[in-house]
């Protein structure tokens, strides 16, 4: 395991009885264990003003009482991954990727749709729902009619998540009308309606949308591959023994042919490397044989 290295510095402005650096490196341990994010030494603070209102709805006064209590609790565990989990994201984020869907991926998926073949395509880390609803909304088109017909075949979406609350906003699918702006105007009309200042995703494109939580270093009970699988922005929490093995993963859950779209920071190294064709800026194709 890489996570954090022991320390016997105290955390600055925090008593030591209530929150100490054994208790970081304790969490440090458990979280690694639990969804494989490395938390650095430098993490001490954001790990206590995050799971700081968790210690206290639990009544637990202590960090070493609360981390006793998420050994034991499945449930508080998760609930606090998720609080340690940043969800910051936004539509149309690194636009060359879902330009790249329009151009070179859309048409071999539409041609599949229309020989009746299934298309599948995975949000891996979805979070608050930006990067589905850009998915969807650059994948159906402008031209809502013909989005619609494409919804009638064999044509599903899964965004998954490891936190809860990040599931939740995905799925109600309504944000400021802001924050809808870097999505092209004509799918904007085509797939979004405003109401009071908000943009809600229609309820067509949530047809084709199923929303479920998701540990990416657990079992994942898909059964099928994916035509597209985006996972941006999150393996920079991860070290290299564990990115390797999640992208070997990501690799067999593809079709041949299919694409992989991954953070601008991040690359695609170990076994995987001789599977993928780097076809564009981050972003890989499984190759045909």
């Amino acid at each position: 395991m890489s996570a954090s290295p022991a320390t016997t510095e105290p955390i600055p402005g925090v008593s030591p009885d209530i929150y100490s650096a054994a208790d970081f490196q304790a969490v440090s341990e458990i979280v690694y264990r639990a969804v494989g994010i490395v938390l650095q030494q430098g993490k001490a603070m954001l790990v206590y003003s995050r799971l700081a209102p968790l210690v206290r709805q639990a009544g637990c006064v202590t960090f070493s009482r609360y981390i006793e209590l998420i050994r034991s609790d499945a449930d508080e565990l998760n609930r606090a991954v998720a609080s340690l989990t940043t969800n910051h994201t936004f539509f149309y984020r690194e636009a060359h990727h879902f330009e790249h869907l329009r151009r070179e991926a859309r048409p071999r998926l539409l041609a599949k749709l229309g020989d009746r073949q299934p298309v599948r395509l995975w949000s891996a880390g979805c979070s608050s729902g930006e990067e589905t609803w850009s998915m969807v909304m650059t994948l159906l088109g402008p031209e809502r009619q013909v989005g619609l017909n494409l919804m009638r075949s064999d044509l599903r979406v899964l965004a998954s998540d490891v936190a809860p609350h990040a599931i939740a906003k995905a799925e109600a699918g309504v944000y400021a009308e802001k924050e809808v702006q870097p999505v092209p105007e004509d799918l904007r009309k085509a797939w979004a309606r405003i109401e009071g200042g908000n943009v809600s995703m229609s309820d067509a494109i949530r047809s084709i949308v199923r929303f479920r939580l998701l540990n990416l270093l657990g079992d994942w009970p898909m059964k099928g591959q994916f035509d597209v699988i985006f996972c941006r922005n999150v393996m920079i929490y991860f070290d290299n023994p564990t990115k390797e093995r999640l992208v070997q993963r990501f690799v067999d859950a593809l079709v041949p042919g299919g694409f992989l779209y991954i953070g601008h920071s991040e690359r695609v190294t170990g076994p995987a490397q001789r599977q993928l064709d780097l076809v564009g800026p981050t972003i890989y194709q499984r190759s045909a044989a």
